[in-house]
């Protein structure tokens, strides 16, 4: 499955480089920059979904107290923080061409940004010399509290002013079809790639905690 995940998402994404050069009109004003709308929209919607992941799955750590759900957060939140990062330079970019200026303090790119910060805290604290128990205790209840930033930076646009384009507004969708066929197409495209990084990230986690466990007992058998 982590195979084919990532070979549709190879063949989608493939795909989309010919919608955005070829099928999709050239914006009027930002011209050819604004192509980098379709890799910054996939890549901050699927970062949004990792950091749900993680939200849910330390969730159920805490209910069940099962490895594998902070295996399976620790993996989402890995990638989601990648997609996290690249989300900010690519709208970095974008923002120079659209503002004249690579960076301003606008509302849903403050967030962005915060959320980059606590997600990078949250993946440093699975590598303090704690306790195992206690760590993963630590960064359920991190993974959760740090999830309360992703509604805001979802709503900031919303709730504050700013500059900051969006795609869905009360009068509609702000695009032409030809642009709205190939967001949605990168948007496949992008999730059957995230789901198999997840995957993949997750199966390496895992094989990390049994050979962790194997060399545990084997210490314990000697020293017995």
């Amino acid at each position: 499955m982590t195979s084919l995940l990532l070979l549709l998402g190879a063949l989608g994404m493939a795909l989309c480089q010919w919608l955005i050069f070829c099928y999709a009109p050239v914006e009027v004003s930002m011209g050819l920059t604004q192509k980098i709308f379709y890799l910054h929209l996939p890549l901050a919607w699927w970062g949004l979904v990792s950091f749900m992941i993680v939200f849910v799955a330390s969730v159920a750590f805490l209910w069940k107290r099962k490895a594998s759900a902070m295996l399976l957060a620790k993996a989402a939140g890995e990638v989601g923080e990648l997609l996290a990062l690249l989300t900010v330079i690519t709208g970095i970019i974008w923002g120079k061409t659209a503002w004249g200026v690579w960076w301003t303090w606008d509302p849903r790119l403050t967030t962005a940004l915060v959320l980059c910060f606590l997600y990078a805290g949250w993946l440093m604290l699975h590598s303090l010399d704690f306790p195992e128990e206690r760590k993963q205790m630590l960064c359920a209840v991190t993974g959760i509290l740090a999830f309360l930033d992703v509604p805001l930076v979802f709503v900031s646009s919303r709730i504050w002013r700013t500059i900051h384009p969006a795609v869905f507004t009360s009068q509609g969708i702000q695009m032409s079809q030809e642009m709205l066929i190939t967001v949605l197409c990168a948007l496949l495209a992008f999730g059957f790639f995230f789901g198999g990084l997840v995957r993949l990230r997750l199966a390496t986690l895992k094989a990390q905690a049994s050979i962790k466990s194997y060399q545990e007992q084997n210490t314990f058998s000697h020293s017995a």
